[in-house]
């Protein structure tokens, strides 16, 4: 009986939630195919842990779940790439030709190797998404300065990063 009930919410969540987690994994991997990979893989991630996630905010959960798959698909195709030149952290969330998003995608995947998974989101929600200190801590539990901290601390490693590349 408990199966049936996860199974439905499982796939009431999928159903009410996939499109937006979908979007998310679009916009992070630029890629349709990987975007799809991304969101099935996120909703593996929600059907391993149903029993220990807690859902009563599925949209937040969902966003930093599919957040955290994506940049893990983009560190990992960074690891099979040559090594280049890229620019800092502000400039990747901006680009806009595909074979910089490629360029991007694999100093990404550099920059993220070594950092913890909180830091990669709250990367993504600032430099992306342009969420501000505030709601960054809010959804991480963390202080406003201690976000910010971790924020400064990444980007003076992607400088390094990039002048050692350049």
């Amino acid at each position: 009986m408990e199966n049936d009930k996860a199974g439905e919410l499982f796939d009431r969540l999928y159903r009410e939630w996939g499109p937006m987690v979908l979007r998310r994994c679009r916009f992070l991997m630029r890629d349709e195919d990987l975007a799809v990979d991304a969101m099935q893989e996120t909703f593996v991630q929600v059907l391993r842990r149903m029993e220990t996630l807690d859902l009563e905010r599925p949209s937040s959960l969902l966003y930093r779940i599919a957040t955290n798959t994506c940049l893990n698909l983009i560190r990992g195709r960074g690891r099979c790439r040559e090594d280049f030149a890229g620019d800092d952290l502000d400039a990747i969330a901006a680009v806009d030709e595909n074979e910089e998003r490629a360029l991007a995608g694999d100093l990404l995947g550099r920059i993220f190797h070594r950092e913890e998974a909180s830091t990669r989101v709250m990367a993504v929600l600032h430099f992306v998404d342009d969420w501000t200190l505030e709601a960054i801590a809010e959804e991480t539990g963390l202080s406003v300065s201690g976000v910010r901290k971790r924020l400064r601390g990444l980007k003076e490693r992607a400088k390094g990063l990039r002048g050692a590349w350049a």
